[in-house]
């Protein structure tokens, strides 16, 4: 895999972004910092392993009701929610909607660190699970009736 791996961060609150950017740019990740989920739409997911760090509370959608539409649209990202304002219901909500991590702020940098690690390595195997089914699709596209017994 060539793709550097990407953390999108989606947090409306500016100095939370920004400090979760630093805090992932001193570790040496790429970082990709937005405040909504419409700017996520936009710049869509980057081409190999990805993690999304997402605010649950967010301006128009929610970060859970994103959740579920990106599962929707069968679009595959490891998802670590944070939230100031988490409850029992909401993580079991996120949790089961497959996040990895659900984090209240403040919450512990390494925690965090650790999540989107975690994030990342689901991410790369999915994506090389992907690749191997395309290239066996693309295999067994070549097949014709002579050669297939």
């Amino acid at each position: 895999m060539t793709a550097q791996p990407t953390v999108i961060v989606v947090d409306d609150d500016p100095g939370v972004r920004e400090s979760v950017e630093s805090l992932l740019r001193s570790v040496g990740l790429q970082v990709r910092a937005l405040a909504s989920v419409p700017e996520f739409l936009e710049k869509g997911r980057p081409e190999g392993p990805a993690c999304l760090v997402l605010d649950v509370r967010l301006p128009g959608r929610s970060g859970l009701d994103f959740q579920r539409e990106l599962a929707a649209a069968n679009i595959h990202v490891s998802i670590i929610f944070i939230t100031g304002y988490g409850d029992i219901p909401m993580t079991v909500q996120a949790i089961k909607g497959g996040a990895i991590e659900f984090l209240t702020k403040p919450f512990r940098d390494q925690d965090l660190l650790d999540a989107i690690q975690l994030g990342l390595a689901r991410d790369r195997a999915w994506l090389e699970n992907e690749r191997a089914i395309a290239a066996l699709r693309a295999r067994f596209e070549t097949l014709t009736p002579a050669n297939a017994r």
